[in-house]
C-alpha cells in the first residue's frame, strides 16, 4: 500500500478522500490535511456498516479553540455514473474528537470510492462569550485592509513620505499631509481652502503645544497613537481637539477624563469642563467635591482655585455647597 492511499487533495474549503480499496482492511485513517486553521482527518471503518469519520487532529490549539463546523459530506463511486450518498448538511457542530461526527453508512460500497467534504463555514468561540466568529468571514479582509492602511499612514508620518506641510510646536516642528489633516479636521480644511498664511507658506503654528504633544495629536489623527501616548497627552489633546473641530478625540479624552478623576486632578479637569463645556465631566467632578465631601481634603489647592478660577465657575461651586448643605 503506498502513501497516496492516505492522502487528502484539498482546496481552500474542499477535501476529497480517494479509496482505491477498501476490502484488505477493516479500518484506514488518512493523512493530515489543512482547512482553515486546523488539521484534520478522515477516518474510515467497515464492519456492518461503513463508518466514516470527520475530526480535526487532537493538539493544543484544537483543545483551547475546537472548531465549530458547517459542511457537506458524501461519498461518490468514481466510477461508472458516479452515484452519490449525501449526508444531511451538517451546521455549527463543535467537533473536538473523533467520535463527535460518525456517518455510519449501511449501503454495500465495493471498488473505488471518493468521501468528499465541502466546508460551508469554520467558526471559533468568540473569545468575549458572544456569538461564535466565523474565520471566513467578510470582516476579516475589511480587518486586515484597515490595518494594513493604518500601518501606510503611520509609515507617512514616521518617515516623512511626501509630506507637504511642516507644523511648529513651541519647542520643534514635524512634517505632515494637507490632506490627512483637512479629511480629519474641518478647521483644517479650511486653513487649505482659503487665501490664508497657511496654505500660502506650507506651514502651521501651533505653538500652545510642546513637539512630543503635537506628535500624539498627529498619531491620533493617523490612527497609530498608544495607549500610554494618550493618557499622558490627552489634556493637550483635548485643547487640540476643542481648538481644531474633531469630535471624536474630544468624546474620547472626555471619557477617558471621566475615569480616574482624584484629589489630585479634580480641580483640574473641572476648569477644563468648564472651558471646553463638557457638562457630564463637570457633573461628575462638582459630585466628586462636594457630595463625598472631598472639597475638605484639598483645602489649600482649594484656596488657590478661587484666586485664579473664572469667577461663574466659582458660583457654581459654592451653589453646589449650599444645596448639599441644605440637603444635609
Amino acid at each position: 500500500m503506498t502513501d497516496s492511499a492516505y492522502r487528502v487533495e484539498t482546496t481552500s474549503r474542499l477535501a476529497q478522500w480517494r479509496i482505491d480499496n477498501l476490502s484488505s482492511c477493516t479500518y484506514r485513517k488518512s493523512d493530515p490535511f489543512k482547512i482553515g486553521k486546523w488539521n484534520w482527518h478522515l477516518s474510515v471503518e467497515k464492519n456492518r456498516v461503513l463508518l466514516i469519520k470527520l475530526y480535526p487532529e487532537i493538539s493544543n490549539f484544537t483543545r483551547e479553540t475546537p472548531p465549530i463546523a458547517s459542511f457537506i459530506i458524501k461519498v461518490v463511486c468514481s466510477v461508472g455514473d458516479r452515484k452519490a450518498l449525501i449526508h444531511p448538511e451538517i451546521k455549527d457542530k463543535q467537533l473536538k474528537n473523533n467520535e463527535d461526527f460518525i456517518w455510519a453508512v449501511d449501503v454495500p460500497l465495493t471498488g473505488k470510492f471518493i468521501i468528499d467534504v465541502e466546508f460551508l463555514d469554520l467558526k471559533i468561540a468568540s473569545p468575549t462569550g458572544g456569538e461564535p466568529c466565523s474565520i471566513w468571514a467578510d470582516g476579516q479582509t475589511q480587518k486586515q485592509s484597515n490595518t494594513t492602511a493604518l500601518f501606510s499612514l503611520s509609515k507617512m508620518l514616521t518617515e516623512g513620505i511626501h509630506t507637504d506641510i511642516v507644523i511648529h510646536a513651541s519647542n520643534g516642528s514635524i512634517g505632515a499631509h494637507r490632506a490627512v489633516l483637512a479629511s480629519r479636521s474641518p478647521v483644517f480644511r479650511s486653513m487649505f481652502s482659503h487665501d490664508l498664511k497657511e496654505k500660502e507658506l506650507s506651514i502651521i503654528n501651533i505653538s500652545d503645544m510642546s513637539i512630543e504633544a503635537c506628535q500624539a495629536f498627529l498619531n491620533y489623527i493617523y490612527g497609530t497613537i498608544k495607549h500610554e501616548e494618550f493618557l499622558f497627552h490627552r489634556l493637550d489633546l483635548l485643547q487640540a481637539a476643542d481648538k481644531y473641530d474633531i469630535s471624536d478625540l474630544k468624546e474620547a479624552c472626555h471619557d477617558s477624563l471621566l475615569e480616574d478623576i482624584d484629589t489630585k486632578n479634580v480641580l483640574e479637569r473641572l476648569q477644563n469642563a468648564s472651558l471646553y463645556q463638557m457638562p457630564k465631566l463637570k457633573a461628575n467632578c462638582m459630585r466628586y467635591l462636594v457630595k463625598f465631601g472631598k472639597i475638605f481634603d484639598i483645602r489649600e489647592d482649594f484656596d488657590a482655585f478661587l484666586i485664579s478660577a473664572d469667577r461663574e465657575l466659582i458660583a457654581e461651586v459654592f451653589h453646589e455647597v449650599l444645596g448639599a448643605w441644605k440637603g444635609f
